[in-house]
């Protein structure tokens, strides 16, 4: 049981590193540039983290599904973005799945998977917008791959994170607590 506390701590702290600015594709690469992206703003952190959390909490089919629909409509929300479709209120949308997916964590919300999935892919088709938006002069290719590749790992380090948390006696009211506090911090991502 150790053993399980030790790699959920790790993977949470891994998925919260310190953001690092966006990489220059020219210098360091679409690929990396894009690999960096996800992991550049707290909010892309916390919605892709709590997107684990909530599909380890509901489990069964959920706990892949959820977050493989999450990265296929993210990668639709870049392609709108990248073939110049307007969407709006783009950064609007992704600061309300900061708050929207720390509430549903936090609730232990249990709906079916595919009700699941919708949720998040209505948020993530605007997470993939931003990222499109964000492509400069990296390729198209590449940085998608790069994006795709860090969001499932944090979507990997959230379900590690609540899976091993799980297994705690007050796992649950953590796993909950830990929803609370990334919607608090996405209402605090709002006033700033």
């Amino acid at each position: 049981m150790k053993r399980h506390l030790l790699l959920a701590a790790l993977a949470f702290a891994a998925s919260t590193a310190p953001a690092f600015a966006h990489l220059d594709p020219t210098e360091h690469g679409s690929l990396m540039a894009g690999f960096t992206h996800p992991l550049s703003g707290l909010d892309h952190i916390l919605v892709m983290v709590a997107v684990g959390l909530w599909s380890a909490q509901i489990g069964g089919r959920a706990l892949w599904g959820v977050p493989a629909a999450f990265v296929g409509i993210m990668a639709l929300g870049f392609g709108l973005a990248v073939t110049g479709i307007h969407l709006p209120f783009v950064e609007p949308a992704i600061l309300a799945s900061v708050v929207a997916l720390g509430l549903l964590v936090a609730m232990a919300v249990r709906w079916q998977a595919t009700t699941c999935a919708a949720i998040v892919g209505v948020f993530a088709l605007f997470h993939g917008y931003a990222h499109g938006g964000e492509l400069g002069a990296a390729g198209a290719l590449p940085f998608s791959t790069g994006f795709v590749m860090a969001t499932a790992l944090l979507h990997v380090a959230g379900i590690g994170l609540g899976l091993g948390i799980s297994r705690l006696p007050s796992g649950r009211i953590f796993s909950r607590l830990l929803g609370g506090l990334t919607a608090f911090a996405g209402l605090a991502l709002i006033i700033n």
